[in-house]
């Protein structure tokens, strides 16, 4: 995989991320256990695209 194509992933996630925790709060007030689902979703994709982020600094600079 290249660094282009691991930059947009890690975007992709952690803003979709962030709009899904953002999202579940939201759904708390309607239903509590679809509130936590969305939310939890959510963070666990912030989750995976700071682990790209780490992994993206580790490999060599190549576009």
């Amino acid at each position: 995989m290249n660094t282009r194509r691991i930059d947009t992933w890690v975007w992709v996630l952690i803003y979709l991320g962030t709009i899904l925790l953002a999202l579940g709060i939201a759904l708390q007030r309607e239903g509590a256990a679809l509130g936590w689902g969305v939310a939890v979703f959510g963070t666990a994709l912030v989750a995976v695209g700071v682990v790209l982020i780490w992994v993206r600094s580790r490999m060599k600079n190549r576009a």
